[in-house]
């Protein structure tokens, strides 16, 4: 009887034990079933035409800034609630300083960034996924209109360029042995050039078309544009394991560039289209 009990008692305990490992390995399969699929809550948000958080500056036109009224506008801005849009879900932005910005992102504060943001680095492609880009920008030359010396960047060579000496423009116009006048930032540089005390300045595209749409007779103009292996492209940012996340933004982002709403914010902000790599 005692015998019976026993063999009885340890049935139970495999037959447990079975259940509990069935349950488990179930779970488990599961989770990798979800993963395997991109599962996540903001893609269910997505899916249920929910709402999505977007970390931005708020302090850094033309990209993210209040106009006159208060409200929150900007190229990136404007793009992401386009992107919005394209997927049937609303956004919110969480307005953070530019240091903060991807701790927020780490701390899921927000569930992607929208801020002129490049994966340059090998740390920031480990971690981060970049979607499809809706900028593009490198390095250019600005000149006086009437100077016609500039056919190629070899034509550099010799010419005085207002740059910051701790800058990567001034490092490029040394490689191609311009004569470096020191300035403090831009907007001295561009004054010695008007002033013809340096032959050009070198600056990132998208500051310098800012400038020229501000100042449209300011007798200045893009001479040379970084050819497109040396551009790089700023879009939505996002923490890696949202594979499915990222495909639903590049489709949205795909069907903002056919249709032409890219071409249009990017002639609204920056009076030229910044949104194709050239």
């Amino acid at each position: 009887m005692k015998r019976r009990t026993l063999l009885a008692l340890a049935a139970s305990t495999v037959l447990l034990a079975a259940c509990g490992q069935s349950t488990t390995n179930d779970a488990d399969s599961n989770a990798t079933d979800n993963a395997a699929s991109g599962g996540s809550d903001m893609l269910q948000r997505i899916n249920d035409g929910g709402t999505i958080n977007v970390g931005t500056e708020g302090t850094y036109p033309p990209f993210t800034y209040h106009d006159e009224s208060g409200k929150l506008t900007g190229y990136d801005v404007e793009v992401t609630r386009a992107v919005a849009d394209k997927l049937g879900v609303d956004v919110e932005f969480k307005e953070t300083q530019w240091d903060a910005m991807l701790a927020g992102l780490d701390s899921k504060r927000f569930d992607m960034v929208a801020n002129q943001v490049s994966l340059t680095t090998p740390e920031r492609q480990a971690k981060y996924d970049l979607a499809q880009p809706y900028s593009w920008s490198g390095a250019v030359v600005l000149a006086p209109t009437d100077d016609n010396r500039y056919g190629s960047w070899d034509n550099l060579k010799g010419l005085r360029s207002a740059q910051s000496l701790s800058s990567n423009y001034g490092e490029l116009a040394e490689r191609y042995q311009a004569e470096i006048v020191p300035v403090d930032g831009m907007a001295q540089a561009i004054q010695l050039v008007k002033q013809d005390r340096a032959d050009f300045t070198m600056n990132d595209n998208l500051a310098v078309l800012d400038y020229l749409k501000k100042f449209p007779d300011s007798g200045l103009e893009i001479k040379l544009v970084a050819p497109a292996d040396e551009q790089r492209g700023s879009g939505l940012v996002l923490l890696k394991g949202n594979d499915a996340v990222v495909t639903k933004l590049n489709e949205a982002m795909s069907e903002l560039h056919a249709d032409g709403t890219l071409t249009k914010l990017s002639e609204e902000f920056f009076g030229a289209d910044i949104s194709q790599q050239k």
